[in-house]
């Protein structure tokens, strides 16, 4: 099942979309996306490209694992890690496909990172890794985890390059039928900013796999149905200006595009 998150006469709704030659149609409004079945039809389906998108997910916590490729890591100088290395986004932080980033007047660098994420389906508390994987993923989808780059060296900790509002681009749909084996083999993650390919990876070379990041943040965080999980980025990460458009695209999942703007002035 693929759904979205969309705006109806001022009201969040989420929509059943298909795809129809070639094409993504919302062609139902659901109740919630834990619910298959459709509330009601609509009367004429609507062009994922022509909705006002949302972020198609309304998690409590947003959870992303920095520096999970080995070239991304090394890009920026830094060691690659023994254990998952953990930070939060909140919640605030979300943004639609579509939608702008407000690049804050505080930075003078703020980064683009493809991602794979993760929603989760059930509640999890110290998930053992020989548990089925599979059961705890709702679906996927694709963010942006954008980052003021000078502000995450200058602070030390991360929360507040990483959590800026609008610094966390999710969309456009969740997909439901991607298995965790498939993202084991390999998804293409790709980033690129005005056409130009910046980011080309694969999930398959996540240094931490799922069922090894799932037990490391469980043994200390419990999970809840629709939180999302932040993967990590691959190599090729950069600096967008006022004016840019970030676009990345997850096989099997979708594209996700979002322009940047300088923050307006108070």
């Amino acid at each position: 099942m693929k759904y979205c998150r969309m705006e109806v006469d001022g009201n969040a709704v989420w929509g059943l979309v298909e795809e129809r030659a070639g094409a993504l149609w919302i062609t139902a409004q659901l109740d919630s996306p834990w619910k298959t079945e459709p509330v009601a039809l609509l009367a004429e389906p609507l062009l994922l490209s022509q909705a006002r998108l949302l972020a198609p997910v309304a998690p409590t916590k947003i959870v992303c694992v920095g520096r999970n490729y080995r070239d991304h890591a090394k890009e920026l100088g830094n060691e690659v890690p023994t254990e998952p290395l953990l930070f939060f986004k909140p919640p605030s932080s979300l943004l639609g496909h579509g939608g702008v980033v407000r690049m804050p007047s505080v930075s003078s660098r703020v980064d683009f990172e493809g991602e794979l994420a993760i929603v989760i389906a059930r509640r999890i508390h110290k998930f053992c890794p020989e548990q089925d994987v599979h059961s705890c993923i709702h679906g996927v989808t694709v963010a942006n985890d954008v980052t003021a780059r000078d502000l995450q060296k200058k602070d030390g900790q991360w929360t507040r390059a990483k959590g800026f509002d609008t610094f966390c681009p999710v969309g456009p749909i969740v997909e439901t039928s991607i298995p965790a084996q498939a993202i084991a083999a390999g998804l293409v993650v790709e980033t690129r900013v005005n056409g130009d390919l910046r980011q080309h990876g694969s999930t398959a070379d996540f240094i931490f796999a799922l069922p090894e990041l799932l037990a490391y943040i469980t043994a200390a965080i419990t999970l809840e149905p629709g939180d999302l999980l932040l993967t990590g980025t691959p190599a090729g990460v950069g600096p967008v200006r006022p004016g840019d458009t970030v676009e990345i695209s997850v096989a099997g999942v979708g594209s996700l595009r979002n322009s940047f703007a300088a923050e307006a002035a108070h």
